[in-house]
Parts: structure tokens; C-alpha cells; sequence
């Protein structure tokens, strides 16, 4: 896979509903099975109806996947808030990891806590903001905690 193309996007957007842990699971195996099949890499957050998702593979291949997303009608408000090129994968090893934070973990992020502090929900991160969430899952500080959930 050549790195020239090789990008990352990030995107948060909000459920239209509430999503039980078994609609999450089968929606994780189904991103699972298609970003491996695409060589796409990444991984998704999850609070209290909120998603953060990175997404790392072949501009082509992600612009593609952007659009489905931004169609899926579970989803609302999807923003698009990084869109980039990259050197090399942080999440080289999973198909899609995936966590569950709860808000105080999130407050925990440096940098983070005051914007959830007011009350601030992963839909409404800007770029800045979201790299330090970024940097929290490439960094290790929830990477080992939520490896054993990515494949």
C-alpha cells in the first residue's frame, strides 16, 4: 500500500437513537469484516450517544466509506473534522478497535476536561481537540486498555 495516498479521517456524529450493546457489536463485526476486506484501519469511541471514529487507508478508499457513512440514517450530525494525509497508521493492528468511555474518562484526556466539563458531547470536537484524543488512544493510554476488544 503505498504511502502517498495513505490518509487518516476522523469524524464524530451523534446516534439518532439509542444504540444497545448488541446493535454496537453487530456494527462493529460488519466494520470489522469490510475494513479488512478495504484495508482500512482505525477506531471508534463511543458516549452516551456520541461517536468518534478514526479511519486510516487509501484517500479513495476512505472518501468512499465517508459517504456511506454520512448516508447511514443511524447516524446524525456527521462531521467530517480531519481529513488528512499521514505517514504511517496508528492503528495499524485493528480492522476497528472500539471503546466505550464514560464521560469522566473522557475528562481524564488532557486538555479535554475542560471542554467536557461544560457539558461538550464528541459531536461538536474541533480539529485541536480532537488530536488530543487522537494522541490519548495512539499514545497507549487507552490503546492497551481497549486492544484486547480490537481485532
Amino acid at each position: 500500500m503505498s504511502s502517498e495516498s495513505l490518509k487518516h479521517l476522523i469524524y464524530t456524529s451523534s446516534a439518532r437513537g439509542v444504540f444497545a450493546l448488541a446493535e454496537l457489536t453487530r456494527i462493529l463485526e460488519s466494520a470489522r469484516s469490510g475494513n479488512a476486506k478495504r484495508g482500512v484501519t482505525g477506531v471508534l469511541l463511543h458516549s452516551d450517544g456520541s461517536f468518534f471514529q478514526v479511519l486510516e487507508g487509501e484517500e479513495e478508499t476512505l472518501d468512499s466509506l465517508f459517504t456511506a457513512i454520512e448516508a447511514d440514517p443511524r447516524h446524525k450530525l456527521v462531521t467530517k473534522i480531519i481529513d488528512e494525509p499521514i505517514a504511517q497508521r496508528d492503528f495499524a493492528d485493528w480492522t476497528m478497535g472500539f471503546a466505550e468511555a464514560s464521560a469522566a474518562e473522557l475528562m481524564s484526556v488532557e486538555g479535554l476536561s475542560d471542554f467536557f466539563q461544560d457539558g461538550n458531547s464528541l459531536a461538536s470536537l474541533q480539529p485541536g481537540r480532537a488530536k488530543k484524543l487522537l494522541s490519548a488512544f495512539a499514545d497507549g493510554r487507552w490503546r492497551r486498555r481497549f486492544a484486547s476488544s480490537a481485532t
